[in-house]
């Protein structure tokens, strides 16, 4: 977007406060509405039984494409991703070509509401267990607790991103790597929501 490095950083952290507001706000909705109705262990059951959902079609995806070939003898792609709609992706362009303050958080507001459904397994999970084992307060820091640790990988990101030759080592690491990291994090979920109902 022919920004110096300051100006990169002060947009980009603007689009990171945006995510974060937004997902606190569902965060605050939620548990608000988890303490109304008072019902014990439900949303944790419903964010592990999203998060192993998750994990299995991310390893779908990543299998699917082999498996419809050996079949049928065409590659195909499995219907569900967990990703930013298309749809949304044109009106994210616009914005960003942009490249004001305002525009950036905006946009980052916009992304937390378009990631949710893809990333809200774990949250859910998180919220159904900060209702059951604390008080409302201190459910609030907690939620504000795993929001700064939701956004610090933007963060690193971020600094990443206006480092022009450390930002293409990254590239090259996370295009060699992909697959592995896409499977290796459905494994993850899937336990991780295992977990939640075991324990």
């Amino acid at each position: 977007i022919g920004k110096m490095r300051s100006g990169i950083l002060k947009i980009g952290g603007v689009y990171i406060l945006g995510i974060f507001l937004v997902y606190m706000l569902i965060g605050l909705g939620i548990l608000q509405t988890l303490h109304i109705f008072n019902t014990p262990h439900f949303m944790a059951k419903v964010g592990a039984t999203l998060l192993i959902a998750m994990g299995v079609i991310n390893l779908i995806n990543e299998f699917f494409p082999a498996v419809a070939k050996a079949l049928t003898g065409k590659p195909a792609e499995f219907p569900i991703k967990l990703r930013i709609p298309h749809a949304a992706h044109h009106k994210m362009a616009e914005l960003i070509e942009k490249g004001s303050v305002p525009t950036a958080f905006l946009l980052g507001g916009l992304v937390g509401l378009c990631e949710f459904p893809c990333t809200g397994g774990p949250y859910l999970m998180v919220l159904g267990l900060l209702h059951d084992q604390a008080t409302y307060l201190k459910g609030v820091g907690y939620l504000l607790l795993y929001n700064l640790i939701f956004i610090l990988p933007l963060a690193i990101i971020l600094i990443l991103a206006s480092n022009k030759i450390l930002l293409e080592k990254v590239r090259a690491w996370q295009q060699g790597e992909r697959r592995l990291l896409r499977i290796g994090s459905g494994i993850a979920m899937i336990i991780l929501g295992a977990l939640i109902f075991i324990l």
